[in-house]
């Protein structure tokens, strides 16, 4: 059996791919409703609603715990590995993008008055709770179909 048949088969794997495909797929989706327009680049991009690691992960940590059981230890590590995942979208990433919308501020308003590089820095890197947990509920609806279907 060839590494590659077996990571086509790996129903845990292509699960949690699954749900940061719809995760990523809804940011394009809400953009167009809420935003009224086309931004293909939301497809590929960090931030928005809902959280895609975080849909990853949990996707990753339910199948898991459905396949191997909720007291396994690879439970257990992919339940820690979610926990970190979440939190650094929600914790470390948002106050990086804060940062960034702040310096562009300041860069807007220096322009004016001198001549400064015109790189404007990516604002949307992380995640509100309600993103993250929004990924996370995608995350187990997912891998429940997943498991079910």
């Amino acid at each position: 059996m060839t590494y590659l048949g077996q990571m086509m088969r790996n129903s845990i794997l292509w699960s949690s791919l699954l749900a940061w495909f719809i995760a990523q797929f809804l940011k394009v989706i809400l953009t167009i409703i809420f935003m009224k327009k086309l931004d293909l680049r939301r497809f590929v991009g960090s931030g928005g609603m809902p959280s895609s690691h975080t849909a990853l992960v949990v996707s990753l940590a339910t199948s898991i715990g459905l396949a191997e059981g909720f007291d396994s230890p690879l439970f257990a590590l992919a339940a820690a590995v979610s926990l970190v995942v979440m939190y650094d979208a929600a914790g470390v990433r948002r106050a990086a993008g804060k940062q960034a919308a702040i310096l562009n501020e300041i860069i807007a308003a220096l322009q004016t008055h001198q001549s400064i590089p015109n790189e404007k820095l990516k604002e949307l890197i992380g995640h509100t709770p309600i993103e993250v947990i929004a990924g996370a509920l995608l995350g187990i609806i997912v891998s429940l179909i997943f498991a079910y279907s």
